[in-house]
């Protein structure tokens, strides 16, 4: 049995393989996620913003209108 590996072996190798495989497959999609969220709360922060700058400019439009007396309708 010189060259030949023994089949107990050959499994616990293919196993050790598999859990390896499985391992690194779990840290990418782990990884993915860890991006996605991050992401996703940078987003949300960037449309709050975006919200707050169009409200002041819109109150400072409409306030502005006000003050030269021509009225919103």
């Amino acid at each position: 049995m010189a060259g030949q590996e023994d089949p107990v072996q050959r499994e616990i190798h293919q196993d050790w393989a598999n859990r390896e495989y499985i391992e690194v497959i779990t840290s990418s999609i782990k990884k993915i996620a860890d991006f996605l969220n991050s992401f996703g709360k940078k987003l949300r922060l960037v449309v709050y913003f975006l919200y707050i700058y169009v409200e002041v400019v819109v109150y400072e439009a409409v306030t502005r209108r006000n003050t030269q007396g021509v009225g919103l309708a």
